[in-house]
């Protein structure tokens, strides 16, 4: 009897025992519920369009312009390119061009001389480089409109014909690309198209300026 007795008053102190700590953990939940939330996040979110550029490498189109060639003037130049761009920052292109020289300074200061034929006046360039995009970035239009750019420069060499001979020519050019969309760029571009020529009668290097406006496209 006396052992029954000890069982039944341990359990009632267990049981008073847990009853405060379940009460106070039970009040404390309660309370937790019934705080406010102090801040409350109202985040806008805004529409971004990322943009759907082609992940073709290949690159081809037409450019014209303006060239000064050395001891002739300004003249007008037209041509195609076309481009492998192997990495985003690393490409290759070959390019062709023409224009029709005018008269040399020696045709001009000597008169009625004609120093070259007709045929001869024709300037065809064609060459072949490796390009580096050396600044990407973005062109804005307005406050809405950005489009992707870059600024290139270009190294190679090729062969000019003009004067009835041909001349191993070296290119050196920079320009700027901007994307339009998702698939067709413009270009700026600058080059040097630097060759050895005697056709004055003494042969010197000379530096042929070409200034172009171009489009092409990815694909």
């Amino acid at each position: 009897m006396d052992r029954e007795l000890r069982v039944l008053l341990l359990s009632g102190l267990a049981l008073a025992a847990a009853l405060p700590a379940h009460a106070q953990q039970a009040a404390g939940d309660a309370a937790a519920s019934e705080t406010p939330q102090v801040v409350e996040p109202r985040v806008k979110r805004r529409d971004v369009n990322p943009p759907g550029l082609d992940t073709e490498n290949f690159e081809a189109g037409l450019f014209v312009g303006t060239i000064s060639i050395e001891d002739v003037g300004a003249s007008v130049s037209y041509g195609g390119r076309f481009a492998y761009h192997f990495t985003e920052d690393v490409f290759a292109e070959a390019t062709i061009g023409t224009a029709e020289a005018g008269r040399t300074s020696y045709e001009d200061l000597s008169g009625s001389a004609e120093l070259l034929t007709d045929s001869e006046r024709q300037f065809t360039h064609y060459d072949l480089s490796v390009g580096w995009n050396a600044l990407p970035g973005e062109v804005f239009f307005g406050g809405k409109r950005a489009m992707p750019s870059a600024v290139y420069f270009t190294l190679g060499a090729g062969s000019t014909r003009f004067a009835g001979d041909d001349y191993f020519t070296v290119a050196v050019g920079a320009g700027l690309r901007v994307l339009a969309n998702d698939w067709i760029a413009v270009h700026l571009n600058a080059r040097d198209l630097a060759f050895e020529t005697d056709l004055l009668g003494k042969s010197k290097l000379t530096h042929n300026l070409q200034f172009t406006f171009g489009l092409t496209a990815f694909f």
